[in-house]
Formats: C-alpha cells, sequence, structure tokens
C-alpha cells in the first residue's frame, strides 16, 4: 500500500520535502497551506488549502484520508498549529516529526536583545531607538499600535492587518534579500534599530548582518517551546531518515 504523508506546509522547507518525497515512487505527498499567503509558491504533490478546525479536526482528517505520518513543516513561531499537530498525532496513533530549522546565533558584534515576546519587544523599543525597521510578520502589529512616537518601517509578502503604529511605512516585498540590499535599506530609511523574530532561514538573516555592520542594535523574538514530547528534526534530511525508519 502506498504511504500517504501529510506535510503542514507554508515554509521553504515544507516545499523542499514536498519534492523530495513526491518523486518517490508510489508515495502519496499532501502539503497543506494555512490560505493566509494569496499567492504561495509552487508545491509539488497535492496540496490542500485552509484550516482543519483545531486539533479535534485535524485527527479526523487523519483517519479519512488514512495519512501514514504527519510532517509539522510550519513556521517555527506558528504555535497554535504545531499544539494541534501534536495532539491530533497522539489521538490518532499516526507518527509524526517536526521540521525545525537551526535558530540563529548571536556572533561577535553582534547588539542583540533577546525576547520572549512581541509585547516586551515593544516595551524595549523606545530605550533603543526612533526609527524602527519591522519584520515580524504581517499578521501581529496590535502589539506596537501605542508607539506613537516612533517611526516604524514595516516589510512584508502582503499588506499588513490593522492595528498598525499611526507613524508607519509598508514595504511589500519578498526574499531572499543580499547583504546589501538589506543595508542600502536601513541607511535609506535612516533605521536606528531593528526587530525580527528568530525565524532562523537563511534567506532572511541578511538583514543581521547588515545591521552588524552598521552596529545598529537588534530587538529578537525568541521562538516559542516545542510541545512536550515531540520529535524535531532541523532539515529535510533529517525528515527523510525519520521517515525511512518509521514504520507505517
Amino acid at each position: 500500500m502506498s504511504p500517504h504523508i501529510l506535510i503542514l506546509g507554508g515554509t521553504t522547507e515544507a516545499r523542499e520535502l514536498a519534492a523530495a518525497l513526491a518523486s518517490r515512487p508510489g508515495w502519496r505527498v499532501t502539503t497543506s497551506l494555512a490560505g493566509r499567503v494569496t499567492r504561495p509558491g509552487a508545491v509539488a504533490g497535492e496540496v490542500r488549502v485552509g484550516g482543519f478546525g483545531g486539533a479535534e479536526g485535524l485527527a479526523d482528517w487523519l483517519r479519512e484520508e488514512q495519512v501514514d505520518a504527519l510532517v509539522d513543516a510550519t513556521h517555527p513561531f506558528a504555535r497554535a498549529i504545531t499544539a494541534h499537530a501534536a495532539r491530533a498525532a497522539a489521538a490518532t496513533g499516526v507518527p509524526s516529526v517536526v521540521l525545525r530549522r537551526p535558530g540563529w546565533r548571536p556572533g561577535p558584534g553582534d547588539r542583540w536583545h533577546p525576547v520572549d515576546s512581541l509585547d516586551e519587544a515593544a516595551r524595549l523599543l523606545p530605550g533603543l531607538g526612533r526609527r524602527v525597521f519591522l519584520t515580524t510578520g504581517r499578521m501581529e502589529l496590535a502589539a506596537f499600535a501605542h508607539l506613537t512616537a516612533l517611526h516604524f518601517v514595516v516589510r512584508s509578502v502582503e499588506l499588513p492587518e490593522p492595528p498598525l503604529p499611526p507613524h508607519t511605512e509598508v514595504l511589500l516585498a519578498r526574499g531572499p534579500f543580499t547583504v546589501a540590499d538589506e543595508s542600502a535599506l536601513l541607511q535609506e530609511h535612516r533605521i536606528d534599530v531593528l526587530v525580527t523574530k528568530d525565524s532562523g532561514a537563511a534567506a532572511t538573516s541578511a538583514k543581521l548582518t547588515a545591521a552588524r555592520e552598521l552596529a545598529l542594535p537588534v530587538v529578537v523574538v525568541r521562538r516559542p517551546a516545542l510541545p512536550d514530547g515531540v520529535t524535531a528534526v532541523p532539515d529535510v534530511a533529517g525528515v527523510q531518515r525519520w521517515l525511512d525508519l518509521t514504520p507505517r
């Protein structure tokens, strides 16, 4: 019987994994996308768009579609879906693994200020600068909306959701970006502090290098912890090894 693998996707690694698994003869690969981006990149295999209805809905889908293994390859900050995936896998007995790229680490010359939340980041900002490059995504900018004395430059693939800080300039752009790109942006907009989440992606790390070279402070939001008991691997090759060793 052909194995059916469900990938909870939306990341570069999820697309790479789908392509690798879909090339295996007889394998059925379904990638689930949340649908928050209107123009997602091409994905190999079958694609499902939209939510499941929480952990219970996901568990029902795993049973109905006879899924043999579940791979959570969502963004490191997709706390809710990761929790739902862990609960659904436990409820159904479907083997599961979390694909999490390694986080960033500060190097010599970095002026990082690690925090545990966007609210904590917002509390730090007035003491660090007045012109903020905000690259935390488009969904949770309300944490900064009360900072009326600061000017924000927000970069996003799509228009951010309100409420926004009153002095906000939106840049619509999709990476990857080079260090030269990021350095030019920081200087053109006279940025004096950067705020980012620890996504860990190499494609988005150039801004950290540019900030280091310009001696700018960087507020880095730490990743949420993974649910207890989940298995995590750092890359696509790790998922493939896990699948090859997992009875189905």
